[in-house]
């Protein structure tokens, strides 16, 4: 997978997981110190950092799976993994990853997996 596309995924990872972090702040004050401290250095420290407890137990079922989604996602870019499906091992299309950046089944694996837990 091409660096400048991995690159360009990374930032809009990182913009989902701050918004999803920034919405958890303004609702509630002491959280927002925790966000602030998670914005300065390292995107795996951040990444970590994010995992506090506190802050999951404040975020919806669907948030908290979306950061683990996103966090995971950031975990496989630095592990030079990013863009592979997890279950076959092909590369991931760009178009998914696209509009789904932290995806980690290519479509087809994805739909077997989905109809098997039908």
């Amino acid at each position: 997978m091409e660096k400048a596309f991995v690159e360009k995924m990374k930032e809009k990872l990182l913009e989902q997981r701050n918004t999803i972090l920034e919405s958890l702040a303004s609702q509630n004050e002491d959280l927002k110190k925790i966000v602030e401290t998670t914005d300065t250095g390292d995107v795996i420290d951040v990444a970590s950092d994010v995992v506090d407890g506190k802050m999951l137990e404040s975020l919806s079922a669907q948030d908290k799976n979306r950061l683990q989604l996103i966090n995971n996602a950031l975990d496989r870019i630095s592990q030079d993994k990013y863009g592979l499906c997890l279950k076959c091992g092909k590369e991931i299309p760009q178009e998914r990853l696209e509009a789904l950046p932290y995806a980690f089944m290519c479509i087809n694996c994805k739909s077997l997996d989905e109809r098997r837990n039908r």
